[in-house]
């Protein structure tokens, strides 16, 4: 049993370090960038007329769904808090 993790130990131990694809200097303004679109296409969903079929409130609620999710964690980890 020793064996084994002392073999899994090692492998771990060669492992590279973690290097993130987005840099996190950049996280702040991508998640003031990602949260300012979703606030925009809120205030744009708002406005929209009401359609009998609303394909196009469900892409722009969808989407900005999508971006306030990105935005918040995106917010959290440039607070310190990865998620």
């Amino acid at each position: 049993m020793s064996s084994s993790y002392s073999s899994t130990h090692a492998l771990y131990a060669a492992l590279p370090p973690f290097s993130p694809v987005v840099p996190v200097a950049l996280l702040p303004y991508l998640a003031a960038l990602l949260l300012a679109s979703t606030f925009a296409l809120a205030f744009y969903f708002s406005t929209l007329p009401k359609d009998i079929i609303p394909l196009r409130e469900t892409a722009v609620a969808s989407t900005a769904s999508i971006l306030a999710g990105f935005g918040v964690v995106a917010l959290f980890c440039s607070a310190g808090v990865y998620v």
